[in-house]
């Protein structure tokens, strides 16, 4: 109930303003003459984006840096998160994959600089919480397409810019330092609570301001700290009547807790030279490289043998809580229990480099652009697991966050436990590159409806792959029991664990025993394995002409852009096949396809001032495949005596083609002040070739075949309505006049269904029905405030690595405070708080209430400085 009110308070924030804009409307028009001064700070990145906001003929999101350096946010993913039809995901309690018009992190197009980039993602997906605000000077956000802008978002692309020496006055040097503080980790014995970040940015010019520099880093030690509950579902299909009713009871598989601590380390570094010697080249080189170091130290406990496979243990059950067929609580007499210490290990890394050339030519002027990228992930899970047999349990999981449980034994004591084992868990490795050159020219029109037309040209090619090793190990040594330690975490019970976990298990394991070269594996791992790996290469070719817009109709005067994209592409998935169990042999496919993407963006001056304007674009947009869905692997099952009976398996699909849209969108947008804007618009997008995974019949060697893999589906509909509103109250008595307001609220409908669950299947991933939020913002005197609360519904995700693993993320409300006071012309004093009400993130599964995970992340406490020169 708490989300609707809020919900609903955000769609009021509409109807109150226009009571009273039109009043201020004209106390501003009667204000006369405004002298010039010198704006910084929040008001400033509001007037600096609207302003780009109104010069597109896109429409269009914009976030613009309050000064060098100086992002709203740590990193640009939070300010993006906040932005109208906009939200994300959590991961480790950071805004991360972004969410965009009821549309998942597949519809999502990035670029920096307008280069395409490389994800360490499995897919083609972008962890946005890898660009520091030291690096960026701002985003755009393309909700509409254009024929210049590189195809593949049909949500939204999103491009992030760096900073531009040359449009720097002067030299600038910014450094930042902060101390974090994690209250959460109080709970989770020997967690870090506090940890440092640091940033810092150096910009100058030399030769008389025609060669720019800059440079830029950012390092944190962020404490990674969470607590976690998750429900394992039940058993559907092979439940009996344990009540004696005559109803069929569905016992759950198991569930399981976690507490999590450890290091996330996180930095970048950005350079970038320009060059401009006269006013017909600039020439710009710049390389960004960011990494991710990642290493947590995890306790969990694992309640196994409930699920009551054909009856066999009905007799030891008792005071059975069950509810629409399902069992959500009650006692069991002889669960297993584990006790898992592990340590999990990820290091990712993104590096993207390019020059770039602009020259004019006559009346031409030329772009030429070079970039490469590069991105790479390896993660590992390291478990020493231990067992318990015949332990009384009793549990107790109806949903609405409810979670309560208890052990028969001591879970603490290491001796009611068996020998432990080592799993590695799949040591996994992504990589990915793409290289890219393209060139364009345009030039100036007279008298012509079409002021300027461009023409350009752009190719790519891309290669990703993925590897796996998997192995368990037995201990060469027996692990003492004054090797092992009690491990209490609030609200849990206690665990055992290693005192000193990576000395202990290279004694016992062996000095290589994260060393997957040369392991001895099981049968069934190395055909996982060689299953699990494969590469794609795609290869992309695109032309475009564009033609700008600029004229008068009906004694209104509009401006925008009409062209068209052409789009080439070739696919090659390659990886491995099974045939009723037998060794993988390498098998590959793959495809070609060719696009028409028009588009056509208006923008309609109604008053002569152009306060007022009607925006209008229609446009056919793509979004490629995701690459891990393109692999060539399968897993077949077919009769070697009986050829008429068909092939059955999983797979995935070289033959992917891209999903695409024909979209539309409206828009009324009022500028009606400095840093102020009230719009309304609505957008319309009928999605054809839908991707979802789902039993596909096809053909396989000639042979019929049933295969579960990702195909193009029919597709449907996608509506939505943007409301919004901003105002710097700049006509209020002081100190009023500090004052300002930004709030966004969002509706979104879609009648595309993903394939799970089989009964009741989920809306399209991403899609929230409501989303917004409001931002109250004041800036006066050296005083700087930033209360912020964002709210969606809930949608459907993918957390996971795993394509198609898809769970309900329910609604969630985050409110982050911003502080700050300017000490000095130089030195600035910061304070903040993230997630200020504690807001954890909850998934359902299955669409079952009872089967709920549960992950609290924390507060996130700041306090830093900023020093400028």
């Amino acid at each position: 109930m708490k989300h609707k009110k809020l919900s609903w308070l955000i769609a009021t924030l509409f109807t109150a303003p226009l009571l009273v804009q039109e009043a201020f409307a004209q106390e501003a028009a009667a204000a006369g003459d405004i002298q010039q001064v010198n704006v910084t700070g929040i008001r400033a990145s509001v007037r600096n984006a609207l302003a780009a906001k109104d010069a597109s003929n896109s429409i269009v999101e914009v976030i613009a840096s309050e000064d060098i350096g100086k992002l709203p946010d740590t990193t640009i993913a939070e300010s993006l998160a906040r932005l109208p039809g906009l939200s994300s995901g959590l991961d480790r309690g950071n805004a991360s994959q972004i969410v965009a018009r009821g549309m998942g992190p597949r519809f999502i197009g990035a670029t920096l600089n307008g280069r395409e980039l490389a994800s360490s993602e499995p897919n083609r997906a972008v962890r946005f919480e890898q660009f520091p605000s030291e690096s960026l000077s701002g985003a755009t956000v393309y909700k509409t397409q254009a024929a210049e802008v590189v195809e593949g978002g049909i949500a939204t692309t999103i491009d992030l810019q760096t900073v531009s020496p040359l449009k720097t006055n002067g030299r600038q040097v910014v450094l930042r330092a902060d101390a974090l503080y994690y209250p959460l980790a109080r709970d989770i014995q020997g967690a870090d609570k506090t940890a440092p970040r640091v940033g810092g940015v150096f910009i100058d010019q030399f030769a008389n301001k025609t060669l720019g520099a800059a440079l830029a880093f950012s390092y944190q030690d962020q404490p990674s700290v969470q607590k976690n509950k998750r429900h394992w579902g039940f058993n559907e299909t092979n439940s009996v009547d344990v009540t004696g009713d005559g109803k069929v009871d569905k016992l759950p598989w198991g569930f399981q807790d976690e507490a999590r601590q450890g290091k996330d380390k996180r930095g970048s570094v950005l350079g970038k030279v320009e060059w401009k010697p006269n006013n017909d080249v600039q020439i710009t080189a710049d390389t960004y490289y960011a990494e991710a170091k990642i290493k947590e130290r995890g306790l969990q406990h694992w309640v196994d043998g409930v699920g009551n496979w054909d009856g066999y243990n009905s007799a030891n059950y008792s005071k059975l809580d069950v509810r629409d067929g399902y069992v959500v609580g009650g006692t069991i007499s002889n669960a297993t229990l584990l006790n898992n210490d592990f340590i999990y290990v990820q290091d990712t890394s993104v590096a993207a480099s390019g020059l770039n050339g602009k020259f004019n030519a006559g009346e031409w002027k030329i772009d030429a652009d070079l970039s490469t990228s590069h991105a790479r992930r390896a993660s590992a899970w390291r478990d020493l697991r231990q067992s318990a047999f015949n332990v009384p349990v009793t549990w107790s999981f109806p949903g609405d966050e409810v979670q309560n449980y208890s052990f028969g034994i001591d879970s603490a004591n290491v001796a009611n436990f068996g020998a432990p084992s080592l799993y590695i868990d799949t040591d996994g490795h992504v990589k990915d590159k793409l290289n890219a050159a393209a060139l364009s020219a345009s030039r100036a029109i007279d008298s012509s409806v079409i002021s300027r037309i461009k023409v350009g040209v752009r190719a790519t090619d891309r290669e990703k792959s993925y590897h796996q090793t998997t192995w368990t190990l037995q201990p060469k040594s027996a692990i003492p029991a004054s090797a092992y330690e009690t491990i209490n975490v609030d609200g849990y019970p206690a665990f055992f664990g290693l005192k000193d976990w990576d000395g202990t298990i290279a004694s016992a394991f062996g000095p290589n025993a994260f060393n997957p070269n040369g392991q001895t594996q099981e049968g069934w791992q190395t055909q996982n394995d060689a299953l699990a790996g494969w590469k794609v290469k795609e290869r992309s070719t695109s032309a475009f002409v564009q033609g700008e817009l600029d004229g008068e109709a009906l004694g209104k005067t509009y401006r925008g852009n009409v062209g068209v994209r052409l789009v080439h592409t070739k696919q090659t998935g390659y990886g491995m096949q099974s045939v009723n169990g037998a060794a993988p042999t390498p098998t590959e496919g793959g495809t070609s396809y060719t696009e028409i993407l028009p588009s056509l963006n208006l923008v309609f001056n109604l008053d002569q001032a152009q306060e007022r304007q009607l925006r209008f674009s229609v446009a056919r947009a793509m979004s490629r495949a995701p690459l891990d869905e393109m692999r060539a692997s399968r897993n077949l099952s077919l009769s070697t005596t009986d050829t008429s009976q068909p092939v059955t398996g999983s797979a995935g699909n070289p033959e992917l083609k891209p999903m695409m849209a024909n979209q539309v969108d409206l828009s009324y947008q009022w500028y009606f002040g400095k840093g102020s804007l009230l719009s309304a618009g609505g957008f319309y997008k009928k999605v054809q070739r839908y991707i979802a995974i789902e039993s596909d019949t096809t053909t396989i060697n000639g042979r019929p075949a049933t295969i579960t893999r990702s195909v193009n589906g029919e597709g449907g509909d996608i509506r939505g309505l943007e409301l919004v509103y901003q105002q710097a109250f700049t006509s209020l008595p002081a100190p009023w006049d500090g004052l300002g307001i930004f709030s966004s609220y969002s509706y979104t409908t879609s009648n595309i269904k993903e394939q799970t669950p089989a009964v009741n299947p989920y809306p399209i991933e991403g899609l929230m029905k409501s989303n917004g939020g409001v931002t109250l913002w004041y800036e006066k005197a050296g005083y700087e405030a930033r209360l912020s609360a964002n709210y969606h519904s809930k949608f459907a995700r993918n957390p996971t690595w795993g394509a198609g693993q898809l769970i309900m993320n329910e609604a969630e409300t985050y409110l982050t405070l911003n502080l700050s006071k300017q000490l000095t012309p130089n030195l600035q004093l910061r304070f903040g708080i993230d997630n200020l009400t504690n807001q954890k993130a909850v998934y359902t599964s299955a669409n079952n209430p009872g089967q709920q995970e549960v992950t609290e992340f924390g507060r996130r406490f700041n306090l830093g400085l900023t020093y400028k020169l």
